[in-house]
């Protein structure tokens, strides 16, 4: 296996797709024994790029320097890899969860609604127009219908989004099906962007569940307990329609994501009966409160439970349409900037932020929440945060025998997309760390962050992170560049796991995701940037696994941040 080996950017497979999807998706795959399931760069990128061109000199920063550092080189690193993927994720999950099918779990406190009178042959098909500010960016189609056996869901979204000066075609489609109360039997999701795919299926049986990912580098098979009645996201307007809502009434649900591979806390609440200004008149509507893991979105439904209208984060508002009027031709120029709607401004400019050792900020709008903000190189004290740079030449703290095998039952086990154990994520691991076997680990890490910096293009992408599909791909942003290392340095023996939370750029923070490393103490590692230790403009917010990382979600558009020093 050549692990120095790298897409060139004409090689086949290298680029994203052009143009939007069509509107007819290909066929998904059919559940295994079961009958299918019906049916310009801106400014701020060229000053990441320029920023990029760091060097080992940089205020004594333990930088991993490329091997050359021309214009060329600088070029090829797009920017500071922002976390856009899990912005997506949570802009979806937050406006979009009425439309898209993840399976969610009832859970206690406010009552679940009863299960619908609806007689066998009741179908119902709704469109929704995908705006962002007031461009048309995509449309939203769904079906619910009840069959004999239960009820049958199937959602298709198809998005024209705007990153870094790039617009991307994004679809996303589900099909469900469900008992005759809508708890969840079977369903298949698929996320499609340009040439990449992330698709998973799965059965619910008693209280397990087992389900088969994909995310380009092979199906992965995974089981989990998910007690209690289950049922779908996109089933929560159906389950109202036709009960009596009262204002003030609430119901709790735990949402699971297929993709998180966790069951998310969720909760609607009906707020008031108002008149809803629609093309066709005024319309009476009952406006709804949706929130999922801190995320808030308003809904308007009408008595029939038929969603009407709905805000929610980064400007996004679905409106209802006609077919004909949904499927209309897309605005040219897509909507604003997604990072840029998301980054936090910092209230003033760092003149050199890759030589930065200590960060004062003062931070304000935390939700209540299970965010990693204290701890390790932070400080958290009432509403200022200090980061502090590692130092590397301090000794390794000893550890016990028993810390060392609690942190590497912890941090050296494969996850999914974390495939640690995989022959070609180990191969790839030894061959880098050839002829380093009486370096410590400190040094060895360092191979592992400059050898992902150096062989992993910088492009956006839409798909959820895969470490071993990264190896193949050999492009993607900061969530391709953390998943990657943290699969190679737990394949080479070093406890390591993902943080996500923001660094800075030109006057602002911006989404990004890193690694850290236990290479003999815990050291920040941005292979995105070549950094180790990061800079600390890096601010952690959430640490751990995908369904941690989520809890990212929370802060979008809520945080504000004040630079103290």
């Amino acid at each position: 296996m050549n692990v120095n080996k790298k897409n060139a950017p004409g090689a086949p497979g290298a680029g994203l797709g052009g143009g939007f999807p069509h509107l007819v998706a290909a066929p998904l795959f059919p559940l295994k024994g079961k009958r299918p399931l019906a049916g310009r760069k801106s400014r701020a990128i060229l000053d990441v790029m320029e920023r990029l061109s760091f060097s080992q000199a940089a205020a004594g920063a333990d930088a991993v320097a490329p091997q050359t550092a021309g214009p060329a080189a600088i070029r090829r690193e797009l920017r500071a890899s922002l976390v856009f993927a899990a912005l997506c994720a949570a802009a979806f999950l937050g406006l979009l969860l009425v439309r898209l099918d993840f399976p969610g779990r009832l859970a206690g406190g406010p009552p679940a609604p009863p299960e619908p009178a609806a007689a066998p042959g009741f179908a119902r098909q709704s469109w929704m127009t995908v705006y962002q500010q007031e461009r048309r960016i995509g449309f939203a189609a769904g079906r619910i219908a009840r069959r004999l056996e239960g009820w049958e869901l199937e959602e298709t979204i198809l998005l024209r989004i705007r990153a870094l000066g790039l617009v991307q075609p994004l679809r996303l489609e589900t099909r469900a099906e469900l008992a005759p109360d809508l708890a969840l039997r079977r369903f298949r999701f698929e996320a499609g962007s340009g040439g990449l795919r992330f698709r998973a299926e799965g059965e619910k049986e008693g209280e397990r569940l087992r389900a088969v990912l994909d995310s380009g580098s092979g199906p992965q098979a995974v089981e989990m307990r998910v007690p209690g009645r289950t049922t779908l996201s996109a089933a929560i307007l159906p389950a109202l329609a036709g009960r009596p809502l009262r204002p003030g009434e609430r119901f709790a649900f735990d949402v699971f994501d297929p993709a998180a591979l966790a069951a998310i806390p969720a909760e609607a609440e009906v707020l008031e009966r108002e008149e809803l200004a629609l093309p066709g008149g005024p319309t009476p509507a009952w406006r709804l409160r949706l929130s999922l893991r801190g995320v808030s979105q308003t809904l308007w439904v009408d008595d029939a439970g038929e969603l009407l209208r709905a805000r929610g984060v980064l400007g996004l508002r679905l409106e209802r349409a006609s077919r004909q009027e949904a499927r209309e031709r897309l605005d040219a120029l897509a909507g604003e900037d997604w990072a840029e709607l998301a980054a936090i401004p910092a209230g003033r400019e760092i003149a050199d932020p890759t030589a930065l050792a200590r960060l004062r900020v003062r931070i304000r709008g935390l939700p209540p929440g299970n965010l990693a903000l204290h701890g390790g190189r932070q400080r958290l004290e009432g509403e200022v945060l200090t980061v502090e740079r590692e130092t590397l030449e301090e000794p390794p703290a000893s550890l016990s025998p028993t810390a060392r095998g609690a942190l590497e039952q912890a941090f050296l086990r494969p996850e999914p997309f974390i495939q640690a154990d995989h022959p070609r994520i180990r191969e790839a691991a030894a061959e880098i760390l050839r002829g380093a076997e009486g370096e410590s680990e400190l040094a060895r890490a360092r191979r592992l962050v400059r050898w992902v910096y150096e062989q992993i293009e910088k492009r956006p992408v839409l798909s959820l992170p895969d470490a071993l599909a990264t190896l193949e791909r050999r492009r993607g942003d900061c969530n391709e560049h953390a998943v990657l290392l943290t699969a190679l340095a737990r394949a080479a023996g070093i406890p390591a796991r993902v943080e996500v939370g923001l660094v800075y750029l030109r006057g602002r923070f911006y989404y990004h995701a890193w690694t850290l490393l236990h290479a003999g103490r815990w050291v920040t590692a941005d292979a995105a940037l070549g950094q180790m230790p990061a800079d600390a403009t890096h601010i952690r917010l959430v640490s751990g696994s995908l369904a941690q990382q989520a809890d990212v979600a929370a802060v979008i558009g809520a945080l504000a941040l004040e630079i103290l020093e």
